[in-house]
Order: structure tokens, then C-alpha cells, then sequence
């Protein structure tokens, strides 16, 4: 009874840290969240996946409209520290001593805002209020002016926005245009996830010769006990080493 138990336990462990799973989990807490706004005011669109500029396809997680703006929310279920400023390419997750690098999720959601705008470029001068929205797992150390919150916050953050910009007829036409929009085709859908998966990891195995994939520093020459190598200039807080010349 005891191992089947343990097996039962090892089982769930692993499927709770898997990154769909986490995903998941995170989205369907901001859906919560996003239940709690009054629906005559607020028309909410979750797991949206529409063309993009490039040709491909771009997925958002919620899109919130109203007539104070429309809502592009990403959503991120992180844990540990997250650093990171507005500008940079990538920010840091720390989790003890072991530093993560992800892409920034500021850039990430600006690729929606644009594939939204492409999309409604028949709407002129739309609001649009990206918002990047993590779990209470992670503890944020960003430096940003954009919002990017807890999810614990989200609703508040929404109706901070108060100002109406949009007529109440053309949220419902914009909203019954992104809907149409929306691919439900499971093959795509599934195309575009294997897409973003491909992205990634040929991010995590390129490395630079002038930047560390680890952290971002500086990689300086120096020369060690077997030779010349390449280190993070960040060194000791970093100890990336390339070896390759």
C-alpha cells in the first residue's frame, strides 16, 4: 500500500512540474481572477490563437475587451526570483543558486499587441493595455514602468483604466472579430505549440561568442592552467566557462 502511494505521489509530482501543466494552472487562475469583472462591461476571450505578421500564428492567453481599452494579458506561473528590466532581450529566474534565463515577457506580449493590431487595423487609435500577469509563486525584482503584476492584482489593475475609449458597440464588433478570428483547428494549434517550442530551445543552444548564455554578461578572454578560454564577466557570481575558441 505504502509504494503504491509513493508511485502515486512521484506521479503527481511530475505532472504538476511539467511546464504545460504549470501553464495550465497559472491560466486558469487568471481566468478566476477575470470572472470577477462585471460582464456587461468586460468581454473576456481565453486561449486565443490568431495570425500573426510573419505569417505564423501567435497564441494569447486572455484578451479582455471593454470600452476602457482592450486587455492583452500573458500569463507566467514562475517561481523564484525574476529579474529583468523594460529593455533586455531576456530576464533571470534565480532559484537558489541556479539561474534560468526566459525570454522577456514585455517582448512577448508586444508581438501580440501587434498581431491584435494587425488583425483590427480597420479600428483606429485602439487602446491597448498589455499586462503581464505572475502567479504568487514567483517573487518579481523587475525593474519595468509596464505592468506586470500578480495575478493576485489583476482585477484591480484592470479597473485602474477608467477612462472610455470605445464605443460600446464596437467592443462587441471588435470582440466578434477576434472570436472569429480564433483557430480552433487542434492540428494548428498543436503546429503553433511545436513552433514555440523550437524557438526556444534553439535559443537555449545558441550560445554567443560576446554575451553568456547563462546570465547575460560579457564573455572576456582569460587565460587558465590549459590554456585561453572564455568566461562571464560576472565571474564569481557566474562561473559560465566556453571552452571553444
Amino acid at each position: 500500500m505504502i509504494w503504491i502511494v509513493l508511485a502515486i505521489m512521484i506521479v503527481a509530482t511530475i505532472i504538476l512540474n511539467s511546464p504545460t501543466i504549470k501553464g495550465m494552472i497559472g491560466e486558469k487562475s487568471v481566468t478566476n481572477q477575470l470572472n470577477k469583472l462585471n460582464k456587461e462591461k468586460y468581454i473576456i476571450l481565453n486561449d486565443v490563437t490568431i495570425p500573426s505578421s510573419s505569417g505564423k500564428t501567435t497564441q494569447l492567453d486572455h484578451v479582455v475587451i471593454s470600452t476602457y481599452g482592450i486587455f492583452v494579458i500573458e500569463t507566467k506561473n514562475y517561481r523564484g526570483w525574476i529579474v529583468g528590466d523594460e529593455k533586455s532581450e531576456y530576464w533571470t529566474q534565480v532559484i537558489y543558486k541556479r539561474k534560468e534565463r526566459l525570454y522577456n515577457p514585455l517582448r512577448q506580449n508586444y508581438g501580440h499587441v501587434m498581431a491584435l493590431k494587425g488583425l483590427l487595423s480597420e479600428y483606429s487609435e485602439l487602446p491597448f493595455i498589455p499586462i503581464v500577469c505572475f502567479s504568487f509563486r514567483a517573487d518579481l525584482k523587475v525593474k519595468v514602468s509596464s505592468e506586470v503584476i500578480y495575478t493576485s492584482k489583476l482585477v484591480k489593475t484592470i479597473k485602474k483604466y477608467n477612462q472610455e475609449a470605445i464605443s460600446a458597440s464596437d467592443v462587441k464588433q471588435i470582440a466578434a472579430t477576434i472570436g472569429n478570428a480564433n483557430i480552433t483547428n487542434k492540428d494548428i494549434k498543436k503546429q503553433h505549440v511545436k513552433s514555440i517550442k523550437l524557438d526556444i530551445s534553439n535559443k537555449r543552444n545558441k550560445i554567443s561568442n560576446d554575451e553568456c548564455p547563462k546570465c547575460g554578461g560579457s564573455l572576456v578572454l582569460r587565460n587558465g592552467k590549459f590554456g585561453q578560454f572564455k568566461g562571464c564577466s560576472n565571474y564569481p557570481k557566474c562561473r559560465f566557462v566556453n571552452n571553444s575558441k
